[in-house]
């Protein structure tokens, strides 16, 4: 083919390709001033006024939260609840505009919102729980927990609002030979007198006032010798819970006996007891259950057991000072941790059996307490704890005590204590222990003394 042929031949296209470069890029250039200062005016007339702009990754789904909202609140530790997770750095960048993940736990209610002032350290500082408010418990918080003999416990708040105004009934005041109509009509009148706890003896000298299967398969022995009726604690509890008055189950002597106990031959052939006489009241001799050996804490553990699964209806048991070992033992021996091991896991077991019912004491100030009967209560996880103030040359001392926990026991020698005592709003719970009257003339007195 020729070059002339080739020259006569019609290019295809528009022929755009033969404008010089130069020249679209003027006309692009002006075309562009005609619209922002002329045409593009009458065209935004014709467009939707307001319509957002969406910018993907921007904009899309987000909202600025406002100034005044709150950040994730603030959360206080308690003793019972897990540590709250430590915010790792890495993550402390996007604390702000997202929430941490927890792990949800059911039992505990929504977290309170914080004051302004405590946001600011919100991403840097370990999450705190606000303590939660004491229940009429107990309490051990964790039942199923083991316990620790090293952890020191500090005065629990009471298991319940109400105060407390008890009387002590011997565990053979009103079951020997009674009947149903006698119990409730001494609960009665008991009410009628302002008393609202009752404190009957249910244990004492390692014997029980009701038929136990751990009794009899360990000593043979279902019971104390007595002619109580099967059912006299069931009819005490009814007729107490009628009047919404309490029934504390009194385990006295705790774990000390005397010749007397059913069991004493065989804890004294069996060598269940600790080496001396406990003096430590004039006019008899006690002898301590070693509970360093394992026959002798589980028997205490298995009875307690037993009892609350027994009566689950029963408000609270209570131990009192004859829980310890007598300094004036021969022997230097401290067994003041054996004796908080033991009290922690037989506690511990009962609060497993039935996690409802208070586990009480009775017992003397701290200081005395630990200081000689190596009973360092304070470590013992318990719910409730009772000052005696029987000593009263020492009585204004033992009121300092009984303010810091949970009430005061008198005997009825000093009944005429109790305008002072109920007039101390400090002191939350009294409990009257006669010694020489019957709780009936106690109770009377109860209230007489109350009311001036």
């Amino acid at each position: 083919m020729s070059n002339k042929n080739h020259q006569n031949k019609e290019p295809k296209g528009c022929g755009c390709s033969n404008i010089p470069i130069s020249v679209i890029l003027l006309v692009l250039g002006g075309g562009y001033w005609w619209f922002n200062h002329q045409g593009g005016i009458a065209i935004s007339k014709l467009l939707p006024q307001n319509l957002p702009i969406a910018i993907p990754g921007l904009n899309s789904t987000s909202t600025k939260p406002e100034s005044s909202a709150p950040t994730e609140p603030t959360i206080k530790p308690t003793p019972s609840l897990p540590k709250s997770p430590v915010v790792e750095p890495n993550n402390q960048s996007t604390s702000l505009t997202a929430k941490p993940t927890t792990t949800s736990t059911p039992s505990l209610p929504k977290s309170p919102v914080v004051e302004p002032n405590e946001q600011q350290n919100s991403t840097t500082t370990t999450p705190s729980v606000t303590p939660k408010p004491s229940l009429s418990k107990s309490p051990m918080a964790e039942s199923n927990k083991q316990p620790d003999s090293t952890t020191t416990v500090t005065p629990q708040a009471p298991r319940e609002e109400k105060i407390i105004r008890g009387i002590y009934v011997s565990r053979y005041q009103i079951t020997n030979n009674t009947s149903e109509k006698k119990i409730r009509e001494q609960v009665r009148y008991y009410h009628s007198q302002g008393i609202n706890t009752i404190i009957h003896g249910v244990w004492g000298n390692a014997c029980t006032m009701y038929n136990s299967e751990v009794m009899q398969q360990t000593f043979g022995n279902k019971s104390c010798p007595n002619l109580f009726l099967e059912r006299w604690l069931d009819w005490l509890i009814d007729e107490a819970h009628k009047h919404n008055m309490e029934v504390h189950a009194y385990f006295e002597k705790g774990i000390k006996i005397d010749e007397n106990s059913p069991i004493f031959d065989l804890a004294i052939e069996r060598k269940w007891v600790v080496p001396g006489v406990d003096r430590t009241y004039p006019g008899i001799e006690h002898y301590i259950l070693d509970v360093e050996i394992p026959e002798v804490a589980n028997f205490f553990r298995d009875i307690l057991v037993e009892f609350v699964q027994k009566y689950p209806k029963i408000d609270a048991v209570q131990w009192d000072d004859y829980l310890g070992y007598h300094a004036e033992l021969p022997g230097k021996v401290d067994r003041t941790n054996k004796l908080t091991i033991f009290s922690q896991e037989m506690i511990s077991a009962m609060k497993q059996a039935n996690p409802k019912v208070s586990f009480d004491l009775c017992h003397h100030n701290p200081y005395w307490a630990k200081r000689y009967f190596a009973a360092d209560w304070s470590k013992w996880n318990i719910d409730r704890v009772f000052i005696q103030a029987y000593n009263d040359k020492n009585f204004s001392a033992e009121v300092d005590y009984a303010q810091q926990y949970d009430g005061i026991a008198i005997s009825d020698q000093q009944l005429h204590r109790l305008p002072e005592i109920v007039a101390n709003d400090k002191i939350k719970g009294i409990l009257v222990f006669p010694n020489e009257n019957s709780p009936e003339e106690a109770a009377s007195k109860f209230k007489e003394f109350s009311l001036k």
